[in-house]
């Protein structure tokens, strides 16, 4: 059976990144097991460190702050990924925004809370909920050099209802990431 490596990078309370080991942990698929190669967080006090811990992996803290430029950082990443041998790196609530040292050299997917290309950027959440659209939903995208602007891979949408309240609105855009960003790496790589 192949084995395909991935990285898996996180800012926060690590609630994707979860879901993904979840999904992933001790699981063989039709055609390869996906094993977490590496994950890196950018905030050595993030909620999500605890969790990879629970699942055996110990993160990589390479902490934004410490550098002098977004270039220096992303220099950082890329080398670290490129020594793990992950072939797909995944970014699960990676609030960075990432320069052509990275997307040039890394191939990377990221999960976003919006139907893209609309409400690109931090803020997508609110914009989305503020909006007229009688629909929501989130993207999953290869990364690109554009915010938020690469190929969309997969997206899954729900109906806002009269009244609906934000965190209701936040918590089916949640709920949505944790179903279609796991499915979307395993479709990524469960193949010969």
């Amino acid at each position: 059976m192949l084995i395909k490596k991935i990285a898996i990078l996180f800012s926060g309370t690590g609630s994707n990144l979860e879901k993904l080991l979840e999904f992933l942990y001790q699981t063989s698929f039709e055609h390869a097991k996906i094993e977490v190669a590496l994950t890196i967080c950018n905030r050595p006090d993030a909620q999500g460190i605890e969790k990879a811990r629970r699942f055996g992996l110990e993160p990589l803290i390479i902490d934004h702050t410490r550098y002098a430029s977004r270039e220096a950082f992303d220099e950082a990443l890329v080398e670290a990924i490129a020594q793990s041998g992950a072939e797909l790196t995944v970014l699960a609530g990676f609030m960075r925004i990432l320069t052509p040292i990275f997307t040039r050299h890394v191939k990377a997917i990221n999960l976003h809370p919006s139907l893209l290309p609309l409400f690109k950027g931090g803020n997508a959440i609110q914009e989305s909920f503020d909006s007229p659209m009688k629909v929501a939903g989130i993207s999953v995208h290869y990364v690109s050099e554009e915010l938020d602007g690469g190929d969309i891979i997969a997206q899954r949408c729900f109906t806002k209802y009269e009244g609906m309240s934000f965190e209701a609105f936040e918590n089916k855009i949640h709920a949505l990431e944790h179903e279609l960003l796991p499915q979307t790496v395993k479709n990524l790589l469960d193949k010969k």
